[in-house]
């Protein structure tokens, strides 16, 4: 295995690791973001009412986004173990 072997490996790795976390991440970000605005127009200062949403939100993203991100992981490591034998030269 040489070195732009190993370095396409890597990059395909964090490609898929940032693909498969930002369905989740956007969720995350836009459920505080209106909670936050909530609070400032309320003047409510509640410390749970921040992390009870955020939560709840990202459990339903996984729920949703679930069976597609393991496809897309299983499609990986399938591929990376197709390309075993490329590795030994």
């Amino acid at each position: 295995m040489d070195l732009g072997f190993a370095i396409q490996i890597i990059r395909g790795g964090i490609f898929h690791i940032l693909i498969l976390v930002a369905p989740i991440l956007i969720t995350g970000l836009t459920v505080g973001l209106v909670v936050s605005i909530i609070q400032a127009t309320t003047s409510i200062q509640e410390q749970t009412l921040t992390f009870v949403p955020k939560i709840a939100a990202i459990l339903l993203s996984i729920f949703y986004f679930g069976p597609w991100m393991i496809r897309v992981l299983v499609q990986f490591t399938e591929n990376l173990f197709a390309s075993i034998p490329d590795m030994v030269g």
